[in-house]
């Protein structure tokens, strides 16, 4: 064979091992992406798929992945989800400033308004096919069977405990975190409040007053109550009862109203005005002008949104800024 012929079948053979290299080569580096978005999508799926037990006052209930069509049936639950940064697909219309409340309507656009709360349209949830239900035994307990053939549905006891419906509504929506970051800027605003006052803070006895068109009320405990109790203030003698409040028909009751500081969260709620007349009359009473508060300048007139219809987190939150407002403390 000549030279010329083995060195043509030379440079052959060397082209085959190089074509044959690169196409092992092309071929590893095409299958193992795929094998990693194999691998992605396995791991995608298994954490939206994840299933949740969370116990609740109606009992336990499974929960997949995330939810993303949450529908709520009280006030509060609309400002907490809120707070934990999930917009409901639906939700009870507030109890004034309606449909939703002023302080939360920006982050309320295209929510649907499912009627009054505790009377909420089973008929329009459906339509929303949501993946959770939040709601209270307070409120919907008749109707909590009906809402869990709807969707998986979680009650909390009551509508005025913020924090542990907070707490329930991060562990159905997997937003612990948040919940955790919340509270923890809470805390210290209320450790903040309880430095600035000082002794002042325990040694400062608060009322809660409401007028409304046939009588008035005290608050003991409630919304703001457990509010102003966490923080420190001391309440009179005749407050300190773990009841909801009371209601005074005659004007001879006005004393029952006294207190260092006087917080009035009255609101013209009926759209009336009957409210202010009640209020003209018991507060140009001379009992009323003999309280300590009166006498001293210390009746606040608070929002009574956020003092007390609204019962969510933000609200609270907002609470204790009006705290930082009335007695001059610094943020």
């Amino acid at each position: 064979m000549s030279k010329f012929l083995l060195m043509l079948v030379s440079i052959l053979v060397s082209f085959a091992v190089v074509i044959g290299c690169s196409a092992k080569t092309e071929e590893a580096t095409t299958t193992e992406p795929a094998k990693t978005e194999e691998v992605t999508k396995d791991t995608v799926e298994t954490k939206t798929t994840e299933v949740r037990v969370v116990e609740h006052a109606m009992g336990k209930t499974e929960i997949a992945g995330s939810p993303q069509k949450v529908v709520v049936l009280y006030n509060g639950m609309v400002d907490i989800s809120l707070a934990l940064g999930v917009t409901p697909v639906g939700a009870v219309e507030s109890w004034l400033e309606k449909p939703f409340y002023n302080y939360l309507k920006d982050q309320m656009v295209g929510v649907m308004n499912l009627g009054e709360e505790g009377q909420p349209n089973l008929e329009a949830i459906a339509t929303l096919q949501p993946d959770l239900i939040i709601g209270s035994v307070l409120r919907d307990e008749k109707i909590y069977e009906q809402l869990s053939k709807i969707a998986p549905t979680v009650f909390s006891e009551s509508v005025f405990d913020w924090k542990e419906n907070m707490t329930l509504a991060a562990k159905a929506l997997g937003k612990e975190d948040a919940d955790i970051a919340f509270k923890q800027e809470w805390d210290n605003k209320v450790a903040d409040i309880q430095a600035q006052m000082g002794d002042k803070l325990k040694d400062t006895e608060v009322s809660i007053v409401r007028f409304d068109p046939d009588h008035s009320r005290i608050y003991y405990t409630g919304f703001a109550g457990t509010i102003l109790a966490e923080v420190g203030f001391s309440r009179p003698e005749n407050q300190r009862v773990d009841e909801w409040g009371v209601k005074l028909t005659t004007k001879e009751s006005i004393p029952e109203m006294n207190g260092d500081v006087i917080f009035d969260i009255t609101s013209d709620w009926l759209g009336d005005g009957a409210v202010y007349k009640t209020k003209e009359d018991w507060t140009s009473h001379a009992l009323w002008k003999n309280l300590d508060a009166v006498k001293n300048d210390q009746v606040f007139e608070v929002d009574a949104i956020t003092w007390n219809m609204s019962g969510g987190a933000t609200a609270a939150m907002m609470m204790l800024d009006d705290l930082y407002t009335i007695f001059n403390l610094k943020k």
